[in-house]
């Protein structure tokens, strides 16, 4: 019941998207879940602090990543913060809580050249492949989420400002710029589409309907791994490349901030290590000492 009324809440009241609520949906109903194991009918309006560690200690036991750990552990703290305001409960069982520290990854990237490489060779004959290029393109040249890429529709884009309307998450709207190559690329897909789309999706499928984030994910997945040594393959790793090469071709980290759609600067921060961790590899090989 609780659990119903907080995601009926983010949904209709804060505007969350529905992924978004489904995710806090399943993190919720997980915890509910261990909390049935611990004690029969027991709640999650009667929890305390104790049986939320054993809860995150299980998940850690179980291999949850920190990051899995602490997104767990943010949704509980939205959850009951809920419960509060709603006087459903007098005090909040995770308000002491603090996540668990994450290592500081540097974020996986494809290079410019391989990037450039890749495009430049993906197949543009037919529908599918002129989308599928076009994907993988419009990924790198906006650092679009893959949500946003599938959300976005014909009239979105403008083609005389050469400039697409963004809905990035909470509905939050930006304008992201983009290349003329960009624009006759999206010319040319339009013209492949026109007996496709039965919506005013940009990306359709061969159905017509929009594009599902299977299909885009499995997609970028497939033309990612013909990039020698690249460990993961996924439209993230679109994304982290284009606030890399933006970031490495002098834009400074407040416009990389607002195209990326972030809402702390902190966030994008963490490209400047991707990009000194660029620097000390050319270092290495261009310097005769370094060696």
């Amino acid at each position: 019941m609780y659990i119903d009324k907080f995601i009926d809440y983010i949904a209709s009241v804060k505007n969350y998207s529905k992924l978004t609520s489904e995710n806090y949906r399943c993190d919720l109903e997980q915890f509910s879940f261990y909390l049935s194991g611990q004690e029969q009918n027991l709640g999650v309006e009667s929890a305390d602090a104790d049986l939320v560690r054993g809860w995150l200690a299980d998940l850690v036991a179980r291999g949850y990543s920190a990051a899995s750990v602490n997104r767990k552990l943010s949704s509980l703290k939205s959850f009951y913060k809920f419960m509060l305001r709603n006087q459903y409960i007098k005090e909040s069982p995770v308000a002491m809580l603090s996540g668990r520290k994450k290592p500081k990854r540097v974020p996986e990237v494809v290079r410019e050249r391989d990037l450039d490489q890749l495009i430049d060779t993906m197949s543009e004959d037919g529908f599918i492949a002129v989308r599928d290029r076009l994907v993988v393109d419009m990924f790198y040249e906006t650092g679009l989420r893959r949500a946003e890429l599938m959300g976005l529709n014909v009239d979105d884009v403008d083609f005389s400002l050469k400039q697409v309307k963004v809905l990035g998450k909470r509905s939050k709207e930006r304008i992201v710029p983009i290349g003329d190559g960009l624009v006759e690329s999206i010319r040319a897909y339009l013209d492949c589409r026109e007996g496709v789309a039965r919506c005013n999706a940009l990306f359709v499928s061969t159905r017509g309907t929009r594009i599902s984030p299977r299909r885009v994910y499995g997609l970028v997945h497939a033309a990612l791994q013909s990039v020698p040594g690249l460990k993961k393959c996924s439209p993230h790793v679109l994304r982290h490349s284009f606030a890399t090469a933006m970031l490495d071709n002098g834009a400074d980290l407040e416009s990389v901030k607002e195209l990326l759609g972030h809402n702390e600067l902190s966030t994008t921060q963490i490209y400047t290590h991707s990009s000194f961790e660029e620097l000390k590899k050319i270092y290495k090989q261009a310097h005769p000492r370094a060696k």
